[in-house]
């Protein structure tokens, strides 16, 4: 967006759905014409969305650039302030500035396979990028998609991942929850248990991964041995995401701000942090 960075603007909500027990996605249209249009985003950005009286939260932008009309915030409930956004209904007003970060590298992936890794709400950025690619099909390869959550209540966007997305050209979803459940005939186990069973090739492929923490920790493990280099290996860490200009000086690893030089690092460029992420 043009103009002063840390400017909010108001924008109200025109669409709610709830995708979980605790998170709900959040359409959102600004006021303002002008900063509308101005307001251009790549996928893995985020924005501050801020609840008047709460504060503000940094939250990764779920929707497409693709999509023109509107911006979508996945939100899980996790405190004050998510909690609070999570009594609004249609029509109420947030304040929004950015988008801030460096997003996913869209120049590198541009004719590449792609394999998406996602656990629980870290689906949120990597839909973003799904749905572009989706809308772009002829610029890109393959795409496989491994995503899994605790249960089957807590698998984010279902209508896209089990309607939408399979049925995209050249497209397929694998979907697994953590523990057997009753009416689940699908996958169990981990998502990188699952990720080893699959054994996807690493050849000329790019992997993008978001995820808990511990969950990207092992994903990581698990495509370095299936044979992705380091530099193919994408992930974000927009949960260190504070400011989004690195003025506060609260996301740093060693000397480098997350917030101006990521959230989305590879994993050549992390391996080369102090390992404090």
């Amino acid at each position: 967006m043009t103009g002063n960075p840390l400017w909010p603007h108001l924008a109200t909500i025109v669409k709610i759905v709830d995708e979980t027990p605790d998170v709900k996605t959040f359409r959102v249209v600004l006021d303002d014409p002008g900063a509308r249009e101005n307001f251009r985003h790549r996928p893995g950005q985020v924005a501050l969305l801020s609840v008047f009286g709460q504060g503000e939260a940094t939250i990764s932008i779920s929707s497409s650039p693709t999509r023109r009309d509107y911006l979508e915030f996945s939100v899980r409930r996790v405190g004050r302030l998510t909690g609070a956004l999570h009594q609004f209904e249609e029509g109420y007003k947030i304040g929004l500035r950015g988008p801030y970060g460096n997003g996913f590298p869209l120049e590198e992936l541009r004719g590449r396979d792609l394999l998406f890794v996602g656990g629980g709400i870290g689906l949120a950025p990597l839909r973003s990028l799904i749905n572009y690619v989706l809308d772009r099909r002829d610029d890109f390869g393959s795409v496989e998609i491994v995503y899994g959550a605790r249960s089957v209540a807590d698998l984010c966007f279902k209508e896209e991942l089990f309607t939408v997305w399979p049925k995209a050209p050249g497209v397929r979803v694998y979907t697994t929850i953590d523990r057997p459940e009753y009416g689940w005939d699908g996958h169990v186990g981990f998502v990188p248990a699952y990720l080893a069973e699959l054994a996807p090739s690493g050849a000329g492929r790019y992997a993008l991964i978001c995820g808990p923490p511990i969950m990207i920790r092992l994903v990581l493990q698990e495509l370095a041995g299936l044979g992705f280099p380091p530099e193919r290996i994408v992930t974000t860490l927009e949960l260190k995401m504070k400011c989004g200009i690195g003025k506060c000086g609260r996301c740093n690893i060693g000397s480098t701000m997350v917030c101006t030089e990521g959230p989305v690092f590879n994993l050549a460029r992390l391996q080369a942090l102090p390992p404090e992420y």
